[in-house]
């Protein structure tokens, strides 16, 4: 099964600090996460070597482990298992397709404007889903990082 490295960027008018708030808080990663799958969520603490469980109301979700954290510059997540009716699955198909893929959310700041670069791997099937999901998701992201709240 090829997997594929796929990659975004988008220039934000927002601190790193207010940016990285958006990607993470329950409240704001709802919002923006809600393009790929409307309710979907994250359990986790955020803290290299933590596992994290994003999840979605009906049970599905993928598991991962926060490989890397440097709050405001990066994270990096890698994906081993996936979730079933609420249960944790490590075999099987679906694993297969995304277990030892990457998440990576880095972000660079230059005069006021920060770019935040998303890198993720993918197998093929997905490419061209993601590709237009992740545009989505990249705005939402940005216009919370631009509120005023």
């Amino acid at each position: 099964m090829k997997k594929w490295m796929l990659k975004w960027s988008i220039d934000i008018a927002a601190t790193p600090e207010k940016i990285w708030n958006v990607l993470l808080a329950d409240k704001t990663y709802r919002v923006w996460t809600s393009v790929f799958h409307p309710g979907s969520y994250a359990e986790t603490d955020w803290k290299e070597g933590s596992k994290a469980l994003f999840k979605t109301p009906e049970g599905g979700g993928m598991i991962s482990k926060v490989v890397r954290h440097n709050p405001g510059k990066i994270i990096v997540l890698e994906h081993y298992g996936v979730l079933k009716n609420g249960e944790e699955v490590f075999e099987g198909e679906t694993v297969e397709k995304w277990a030892g893929t990457t998440e990576t959310y880095r972000l660079e700041s230059k005069n006021g404007i920060s770019t935040l670069f998303i890198e993720q791997g993918i197998e093929e099937s997905y490419i061209d889903w993601f590709k237009t999901t992740w545009e989505k998701a990249l705005q939402k992201v940005k216009e919370l990082s631009e509120s005023e709240n």
